[in-house]
């Protein structure tokens, strides 16, 4: 029984939620995207590009952390770091010199660093550059494209809002990538009260047409802060992030995720001039000067600067989606599957197909690779510690996978052969 493979994470998921709502601190690693019967929902501990389930089932990990472990787990060189500093202490009553040589590497690598502060999250970041944004601008609302985190002042104006004060939610308003046209018109409908213009630069899709050029033209046209959200683009797509890689600078920039390989760090840096609202605004956490972090960064940023990480990211990315392409050719699924993205950072994009939904597809599709040992989501977050044997056996089970998948459609049975309720499409971030 597939349920048995599975028994100790649903019987601890039992116990979990009678402490944790939803049995999981983050939305995405909970049992809303890991259906309980099908999928393991506890992790026990993590090597290189390994993690292995409280029920002792390994796996090849392509979530990576939800795009968090750049380098890959238990990485010796940022463990030997992280021990050593422990042995000094985790934060002090006064800043550490940790900070500012963590902020000197930022500066070298990101174009848009001139001056950083640091955080312990994303949205802790993107909150930081819409509050200065608007300090800076003397102007309240915002245009966004993508997600940014779960503040207030984002998450408002998405259907997740509940809980956020109506005024809030009026203040931010949803532009789409790659269509000028629908900045232009907020724009044209709030008319000198845009205070900033926050962006994932890239995630699903290339950009097009110069867009991220002219989005700049058009936000600094309008005297608003163009602020790119790089927490997960940022030392992914190159070390400079995807400004770097389009060549396009923005005012300010947010970073977190895998600039510290997984241990609890975000950065805001940008233009000195506005930067230096930080001594006008409140922005200060206890934490954010929190040692044992900054040290795995500063281990990170210094193998991007000496190993060009970025690049093997891309390379290993570019072999894991080549191969799954030619799967894909090979079992006729070319309109039940799609990849898209940067090669560090690929999006599995599914579709309705032979009356089946995409949600029941892409449920049996995760339950298929769970038990012959991988695990992945909606996208291929690889890091620096794949090698070729990896990437050999992910095209081994891609194979075995997607022709079951498509024999299963093409026989009618896929959906009778899910041992659990399909995935539901709650919240969509993108």
């Amino acid at each position: 029984m597939i349920g048995d493979r599975y028994k100790h994470s649903i019987d601890y998921l039992n116990r979990a939620e009678l402490s944790i709502p939803s049995g999981s601190q983050t939305f995405s690693k909970s049992k809303l995207l890991y259906p309980p019967g099908i999928a393991p929902l506890f992790i026990e501990k993590a090597k290189g590009v390994f993690v292995w389930d409280i029920d002792n089932n390994k796996y090849i990990d392509l979530v990576n952390s939800l795009a968090a472990v750049t380098i890959g787990y238990c990485f010796k060189k940022i463990d030997k770091a992280v021990k050593k500093q422990l042995t000094k202490g985790t934060i002090f009553s006064l800043p550490a010199r940790l900070e500012t040589e963590v902020a000197e590497l930022i500066k070298q690598t990101v174009p848009s660093a001139e001056m950083v502060r640091f955080a312990k999250n994303g949205s802790d970041a993107t909150s930081a550059a819409i509050r200065l944004a608007r300090a800076y601008t003397g102007k309240e609302e915002i245009a966004f494209c993508g997600y940014h985190g779960w503040q207030d002042w984002y998450i408002g104006a998405t259907n997740r809002n509940k809980g956020v004060p109506v005024d809030v939610s009026k203040l931010a308003h949803k532009f789409s990538y790659n269509d000028l046209n629908s900045l232009e018109e907020i724009f044209r409908d709030r008319p000198k009260k845009i205070a900033a213009v926050i962006m994932e630069p890239m995630n699903s899709d290339y950009p097009q047409n110069e867009f991220l050029e002219n989005v700049k033209r058009l936000t600094h046209r309008e005297e608003a802060i163009l602020v790119f959200d790089e927490t997960i683009t940022g030392y992914r797509f190159s070390t400079g992030g995807a400004q770097l890689e389009f060549g396009v600078t923005p005012d300010l920039t947010t970073l977190g995720k895998g600039i510290a390989n997984g241990y609890p760090l975000s950065a805001i840096a940008g233009k000195k001039e506005i930067m230096m609202e930080m001594e006008n605004i409140f922005f200060s956490g206890t934490f954010g000067g929190e040692l044992l972090s900054l040290a795995a960064a500063k281990v990170v940023l210094e193998m991007h600067l000496e190993s060009n990480v970025s690049r093997r990211l891309a390379e290993i990315g570019k072999k894991i989606s080549s191969d799954v392409n030619e799967i894909i050719i090979d079992s006729k699924l070319q309109n039940t599957l799609k990849l898209s993205g940067h090669p560090s950072w690929i999006f599995l994009n599914w579709k309705s197909t032979y009356g089946v939904a995409e949600n029941v597809i892409k449920t049996f599709f995760m339950q298929e690779m769970f038990k012959r040992g991988v695990l992945v989501l909606s996208t291929h977050n690889v890091s620096y510690s794949y090698n070729e044997n990896h990437i050999k056996k992910l095209s081994e089970i891609y194979s075995e996978v997607l022709n079951e998948v498509s024999l299963r459609l093409n026989d009618g049975s896929l959906q009778s052969m899910l041992n659990a309720k399909p995935i539901e499409q709650i919240f969509k971030v993108r």
